[in-house]
């Protein structure tokens, strides 16, 4: 065959035909349009029945068209692509719904006044008063919770990682897995009956006991996991020198998974700084400022939002302050995540060439 006749023959290729990069957000807004469309005929007034209609047109639609252009392998996996982002926006558009109504609501009485003075002697029903009782409260029993919490958790998570054989670990284990999925009233319930053992009044640190335990299984199974992704490698180097195998852990094994647990510190603390039954329970609640956890009962943040929403009375003044103390309890939580992470980043080992 001459060269002539090679460099007339065309060039073949293995790659077929594609869709374009913006066909995603054409079928996507086609879909949208589609599911109006459909809403409006059929009378569906929720929006929300909108959204669904037009994920499930979104994944139908994308397979159908790369099935015709792409053929069916590479269909199979633009339908799974298209199901991750329909889960994420799933999961992410209510996030930002709830977000978006609590600042809203939120910044109607959200001020200084708001955030330094304390209920006192003002009613539920009538305007003015504060969180700042509250907030003292949160910080102290949150706070003590964690001291509590947090390093008995680390310890346990250290023990099953580094030292846990037999059976004592698997029933440490198996009573961690027990706990994680406890009801939060179910601590408060067993923290009461010790008090009313001794004949104890409500209090704040009472409420930091059984915030503890709720806290203890979720720092134990987040720091439990984070030690297992240390490499083997590190801890026999260390211990090749002939260094100890307690200080291994602490000058090897934690530097280098200090994020994770700090990180599921924060997840923990996140948790319980949201509840609700154990403090009604034991704390009780109190319109005026206490600054002593351990004797008087103390208000907290998620207490006071129930109670403003149930002793409103359809009061607008008491809606309006447990928006705003909820908006306050979700920027503490932010606040606390981003220290965390502050703290991981400051600590973690530091890397180079």
């Amino acid at each position: 065959m001459s060269h002539a006749a090679v460099a007339d023959k065309p060039a073949s290729t293995l790659q077929g035909a594609t869709l374009p990069k913006w066909s995603p957000y054409a079928i996507a807004g086609g879909s949208i349009v589609l599911a109006v469309l459909i809403g409006l005929v059929g009378g569906l007034d929720s929006k929300i029945q909108w959204g669904l209609i037009a994920a499930v047109l979104f994944v139908v639609g994308t397979y159908v068209i790369a099935s015709r252009v792409e053929g069916p392998r590479q269909a199979k996996d633009r339908i799974a692509t298209s199901l991750v982002w329909v889960a994420f926006l799933l999961a992410v558009v209510p996030l930002v719904s709830l977000l978006w109504t609590t600042i809203v609501r939120g910044v109607k009485v959200l001020d200084i006044f708001f955030l330094t003075h304390s209920m006192g002697v003002v009613g539920d029903t009538e305007p003015g008063g504060g969180i700042y009782h509250a907030i003292i409260g949160s910080l102290e029993q949150v706070g003590l919770a964690t001291l509590i919490g947090a390093p008995i958790g680390v310890l346990t998570a250290i023990y099953l990682v580094e030292y846990g054989r037999g059976k004592l670990s698997k029933w440490i284990t198996f009573f961690v897995d027990v706990m994680t999925g406890i009801p939060s009233i179910v601590a408060g319930l067993f923290i009461l009956s010790l008090m009313l053992m001794w004949n104890m009044e409500p209090f704040g640190f009472a409420g930091s006991c059984a915030l503890a335990i709720l806290m203890m299984p979720v720092v134990v199974r987040s720091t439990e996991e984070m030690l297992k992704l240390v490499p083997n490698e590190l801890r026999e180097a260390s211990l090749a020198l002939g260094i100890p195998k307690w200080r291994t852990i602490l000058k090897v094994v934690l530097p280098t998974a200090i994020g994770g647990i700090t990180t599921g510190i924060m997840l923990a603390v996140a948790r319980i700084a949201g509840e609700t039954a154990p403090v009604l329970l034991l704390v009780f609640g109190n319109s005026f400022i206490n600054n002593n956890p351990f004797e008087g009962a103390q208000q907290s943040l998620p207490l006071y939002i129930y109670q403003q929403f149930s002793n409103s009375s359809g009061s607008g003044a008491a809606y309006d302050r447990a928006w705003a103390a909820s908006l306050t309890l979700i920027a503490f939580v932010m606040i606390l995540n981003m220290v965390a992470r502050g703290i991981a980043r400051w600590k973690a080992p530091k890397t180079g060439r």
